[in-house]
């Protein structure tokens, strides 16, 4: 049934994970470029980009957007969950600091790009699976829709180059470490208390959480569950725990901080 899904998919342009495992993208330009230009702050809470240096290098980066841009639905339909989840998240995170080099160093922030018209996330961003997409397409149709992967913890590893973001990853993701990279983002981002901490009697976790509650809350879970689970990481004592879990300490969402995730 699934290989059936999988052909049908290729016939609609709809991306769906295929069970045929595969070696997937070489992302050696990317991570070279990660590995040079993004410095990691506060035991890897947080990362700054040098966009200055990545504009020096912005031919690399369009050579891996275009070695993207060249895997085709075919191609892509063999290979595993995890490479095409990798592939689409360094896709993300790479079409966006492309889009600020493009006018690079005359923003302050992501959102000077957009306009009353189109947000940044609406512009057409890269060339993908035989496509011209937006960041949007990317993150909400293929990564996060009705077809796609499923797993909350990607909102960990996409970088929409601002502060408030979680960290752009210093490397590459992969389809072999796919799960131990997402796992170590989402418990660098939970515990992180300029992102999600405890207050008094609330809980103000990151509006990352008030955005997209729904991938939080699968098959009958609760955002407060989902905290719950995670109390280690948010540093939430016993006590503390079971009182999120009665209700007797409150979510609250805390202001994204929109400026660019730039070095000094």
């Amino acid at each position: 049934m699934r290989l059936y899904r999988c052909l049908v998919s290729l016939l609609l342009g709809v991306v769906l994970a295929c069970p045929v495992a595969a070696a997937g993208l070489d992302n050696h330009l990317w991570n070279e470029l990660l590995t040079r230009h993004v410095r990691v702050l506060e035991g890897g809470h947080a990362t700054q980009v040098d966009y200055a240096g990545m504009v020096t290098e912005r031919e690399q980066l369009r050579a891996y957007l275009n070695t993207v841009a060249a895997v085709r639905p075919t191609a892509f339909a063999r290979w595993s969950e995890d490479e095409q989840l990798a592939m689409l998240i360094n896709a993300y995170n790479a079409a966006t600091i492309e889009l600020i080099l493009g006018s690079y160093p005359a923003l302050e922030s992501i959102k000077d790009l957009g306009s009353w018209f189109r947000s940044p996330w609406k512009q057409p961003a890269l060339q993908l699976l035989g496509k011209t997409r937006s960041l949007d397409e990317l993150e909400h149709e293929l990564i996060r829709g009705e077809h796609g992967y499923q797993q909350p913890r990607t909102h960990f590893a996409l970088n929409c180059a601002s502060i408030g973001c979680p960290a752009l990853r210093a490397e590459a993701y992969n389809g072999v470490q796919l799960q131990a990279q997402l796992v170590d983002a989402e418990q660098r981002f939970l515990s992180d208390p300029s992102r999600n901490r405890l207050a008094g009697d609330s809980l103000q976790v990151s509006s990352i959480f008030k955005w997209y509650a729904d991938d939080f809350e699968q098959n009958g879970q609760t955002l407060a569950r989902y905290f719950a689970d995670q109390a280690a990481a948010l540093g939430l004592n016993a006590a503390q725990r079971q009182q999120l879990l009665d209700g007797a300490i409150d979510i609250e969402f805390l202001d994204y901080d929109w400026r660019l995730n730039r070095t000094p």
